[in-house]
């Protein structure tokens, strides 16, 4: 049970590190100016994207997107703000908040246990395995 359970904290952590890559590829493709950068940029985009595939091997792949765009989208806007100046308005704080609340709650309803192999967690309601 426990092994379980740092098996899935670890894949939650992965999907958290794409998430922060995400942000610095997503401000990359706005600022980047010169070679370095751009391969800066890249280099997030493959890691980010690295991270959530691996995460989904062993999470939900729907609830581990939704976490991984929710996170990256509400680290992009605070970025900007904090980092670039960007105006900051009551209305885009709150509506962040709102987002992280839906972030948290998909992750707090996502099943703990994997499967008995440890492999993979069961599917999401409503999703199919078959072909066709």
């Amino acid at each position: 049970m426990e092994r379980g359970r740092q098996r899935l904290t670890k894949e939650w952590f992965k999907v958290f590190v794409a998430a922060c890559f995400e942000v610095m590829w997503v401000i990359g493709l706005k600022h980047a100016d010169d070679v370095l950068s751009w391969i800066g940029t890249v280099i997030a985009i493959i890691i980010s994207f690295y991270g959530m595939i691996a995460a989904g091997r062993h999470l939900p792949v729907g609830t581990v997107y939704a976490v991984f765009v929710g996170l990256g989208t509400a680290g992009t806007v605070l970025a900007e703000i904090l980092l670039f100046d960007e105006p900051l308005h009551l209305g885009k704080l709150l509506l962040i908040g709102v987002l992280l609340v839906g972030v948290i709650g998909l992750k707090l309803v996502t099943p703990e246990h994997p499967q008995e192999d440890g492999s993979k967690l069961a599917e999401e309601p409503g999703m199919t395995s078959g072909n066709g």
